[in-house]
């Protein structure tokens, strides 16, 4: 039996106490937010000075409200990957950590799920400037997709397959 996949309990697993799990989970969770956070600050960054850009005179309404569009999401993104630092920094030896941990799991997730949208509309909103809006929407599928399955798809796979082992394991010890 492979430890590090079949064990219900992964701190049980690992020889570690609740505690040592919560530092362990935070540290991974805010090192992944160190990596993710920049690339979508940069992004954030470029997307502010678009419209300073000459060129960006000649974009339509639609386009216009498409590049609004992205640039909020990719704002909520930023503030909803940066919210993780605050609320540690904020709630700092309160003896809280599985609310942190717990509480930046699901900000970090909301984040991603903006990047994912952001990225999309992005790709849609250049390709459609360069090649017309068909080749634009046709873009956004494919980048949808794209990301759906790199950043979703492929982790709730896994997670739906380790939940049924669970499951069938549960029914084979009872």
């Amino acid at each position: 039996m492979n430890r590090w996949i079949d064990d219900e309990d992964p701190a049980r697993a690992r020889n570690e106490t609740h505690l040592e799990r919560a530092d362990r989970n935070l540290a991974e969770l805010l090192q992944e937010l160190r990596v993710v956070a920049i690339g979508v600050q940069v992004l954030l960054g470029f997307l502010l000075i678009v419209p300073f850009n000459s060129g960006f005179s000649r974009v339509t309404g639609a386009e216009r409200y498409l590049y609004l569009a992205v640039l909020v999401t990719v704002a909520v993104a930023a503030g909803l990957m940066i919210a993780p630092t605050s609320l540690h920094r904020l709630i700092f030896r309160q003896g809280d950590k599985q609310y942190l941990v717990e509480t930046g799991n699901q900000l970090a997730i909301l984040g991603i799920i903006c990047l994912t949208v952001a990225m999309t509309g992005i790709l849609a909103f250049i390709t459609g400037l360069l090649f017309g809006w068909i080749a634009g929407v046709v873009g956004a599928v494919i980048s949808g997709i794209f990301y759906f399955t790199c950043w979703w798809g492929v982790g709730l796979r896994r997670r739906r397959h380790l939940r049924e082992r669970r499951g069938r394991r549960r029914l084979h010890s009872v």
